[in-house]
């Protein structure tokens, strides 16, 4: 049974490849990277392999982790680049959104937002055409620039931008017709 003294000794252990520190790791994060996955792909089983596929990584490339800032941010940075190139690969960023029907919102009425639960939320995000899901979660959750997006995704700027701000006019089109 692996005995947890301190953070910095379980990345050292998990440097050093050991076994019971990495079965650790694991399970200490795997919920929180799994949310990480499923929010790019929106479903369960692509999400699963890509957990799996960011704990390589993360096993991989552990020894690139010096100590600065947080190791839970360095890992979910893997783990987001794992999901964005399965995204590229599979040429899901390509598709598009029938834009037609949306309309322009005013501003969001208290009471909606009020009763929309959080994972009500991460449903209505999860039901975004993939580019919009892929940007508002890159820019609104993870906190990245639109410069840092546009170098992530291969696009400009103005695209990222742009994507953004459709995502967010679709989630209050959403949210309006479920609960307005």
């Amino acid at each position: 049974m692996y005995i947890v003294h301190d953070e910095a000794q379980l990345i050292r252990d998990c440097q050093q490849e050991n076994v019971e520190a990495q079965k650790y790791l694991y399970e200490q994060y795997a919920q929180k990277m799994m949310g990480v996955c499923y929010r790019y792909v929106n479903d369960y089983e692509t999400a699963r392999d890509l957990l799996h596929d960011g704990f390589i990584k993360v096993f991989r490339y552990i020894r690139s982790f010096q100590g600065e800032g947080s190791f839970e941010g360095w890992m979910r940075r893997v783990f987001v680049t794992t999901a964005l190139e399965y995204l590229r690969r599979n040429d899901v960023m390509n598709e598009h959104a029938d834009l037609s029907n949306l309309f322009d919102v005013k501003s969001e009425d208290e009471s909606i937002m009020e009763r929309l639960s959080a994972d009500e939320l991460r449903e209505i995000i999860g039901s975004l055409p993939t580019g919009f899901r892929t940007v508002f979660n890159l820019y609104a959750v993870e906190g990245y620039s639109h410069k840092e997006i546009a170098a992530m995704l291969g696009i400009t700027e103005s695209t990222s931008r742009s994507q953004f701000a459709r995502a967010k006019t679709l989630l209050r089109q959403k949210i309006r017709t479920l609960y307005g």
